[in-house]
């Protein structure tokens, strides 16, 4: 099993004569991935719900040495995990949840963990509002979304 730099699993696709892997924690883990595989660095696209990767350059991730970007619109900003301003939101919303919890202090200390904990979270904005918390795997599944993720090719042996 293929795992990227927090030990979390890669998602493995194959396309034609090629196996590409996604799920990268950062652009650099996938260079580092690259190397060690003889591969190349390539941008992905999952586009209308599906989790059928393309092959693409759109977002320019590469360029921009980006490892995941959504587009679903002007209006809905996507905030990944690894992204800087992704602090000051899961704060902003674990503060939010705490003062509508009517759990006890020791309770809510142990249990507002829900943002950080995760499975590589995605806060979502619309028109710069808290819209919801959804992962990086089950973006792909939003079907106004395009997810650009960077990927390792291998030529299928």
């Amino acid at each position: 099993m293929e795992t990227n730099a927090y030990n979390q699993k890669l998602n493995r696709y194959v396309l034609n004569d090629r196996i590409v892997y996604t799920g990268f924690s950062s652009f650099k883990d996938a260079e580092e991935c690259a190397q060690k595989k003889g591969g190349t660095l390539v941008e992905v696209s999952f586009k209308d719900g599906n989790d059928n990767p393309q092959i693409t350059d759109e977002a320019g991730l590469i360029e921009k040495k980006l490892h995941y970007y959504v587009y679903a619109g002007d209006e809905y900003k996507f905030i990944h995990s690894s992204d800087p301003g992704f602090r000051k939101y899961a704060d902003e919303l674990q503060k939010i949840k705490a003062r509508n919890d009517k759990t006890s202090p020791d309770e809510r200390y142990f249990a507002n963990f829900e943002i950080e904990n995760a499975e590589d979270p995605i806060i979502i904005l619309k028109n710069d509002h808290f819209e919801s918390v959804t992962s990086r795997e089950r973006s792909k599944y939003m079907k106004h979304a395009c997810v650009y993720e960077l990927g390792v090719s291998l030529v299928k042996s």
